[in-house]
């Protein structure tokens, strides 16, 4: 039997809290370990619990949600932990820099209960960007509101001209299926050029993918 996949919960609100620690600890395979309720406590909780997922609200006293994410996913002795944003709105002006700073991904607070406890197994299984039409729209918010990028990624040129056509497509917020789709290939091979992209550009996961194609101009 496998080790439960351990949570820490970071929300202002105390309902919201309760409320994913019911869904959580209705899960056997998931085991909610701390909450914190300001994005301080979600930092020290992160380094002291290293657990495998944090959920982060965005918005918080002391510091936000996108300052605790930056903190975390540079912490090197917490390198294993992902964080997925939560957030009210599906454009939501922090999400795009939420990622940059590491984040595996989003969801929003009104996502199906289902879903969230999907979505937290695909992020510890190193999945990211869990809804490819919400990432659309967070990547279009993005390139609405930000300059065009002008600094490609340094190790971009070792990347194929394939895996840099798969690249841009991840970008614009296709699964691998849309991607085997569009390009008339195997899901096995979407996922393989996607995942050696991923190892040619230093990319912790599909969300970071995603930062380093508008980052390089190919989105």
């Amino acid at each position: 039997m496998t080790d439960p996949i351990t949570v820490l919960v970071a929300d202002d609100q105390d309902l919201v809290r309760v409320g994913l620690r019911a869904l959580i600890d209705s899960e056997d395979d998931l085991d909610l370990v701390g909450e914190a309720a300001d994005g301080v406590a979600a930092v020290a909780e992160t380094s002291r619990l290293h657990p495998d997922v944090v959920l982060m609200d965005i918005r918080m006293p002391g510091i936000d949600g996108l300052e605790a994410t930056r903190r975390i996913c540079k912490d090197p002795d917490v390198g294993g932990t992902r964080v997925v944003v939560l957030t009210t709105f599906e454009i939501d002006s922090y999400v795009f820099e939420a990622l940059r700073h590491g984040a595996s991904g989003f969801l929003l607070k009104d996502t199906s209960p289902p879903d969230l406890l999907e979505a937290i197994r695909l992020v510890a299984a190193g999945e990211a960007l869990l809804s490819p039409s919400v990432t659309r729209k967070v990547v279009e918010e993005f390139a609405a509101h930000t300059g065009r990028p002008t600094t490609p990624h340094p190790y971009l040129h070792t990347l194929t001209d394939r895996e840099r056509e798969v690249v841009t497509l991840v970008a614009q917020g296709l699964s691998n299926q849309e991607i085997a789709d569009r390009l008339f290939v195997s899901p096995a091979t979407s996922r393989t050029h996607v995942s050696r992209a991923m190892i040619k550009l230093g990319a912790r996961d599909r969300a970071q993918l995603v930062v380093f194609a508008y980052q390089s101009g190919l989105a």
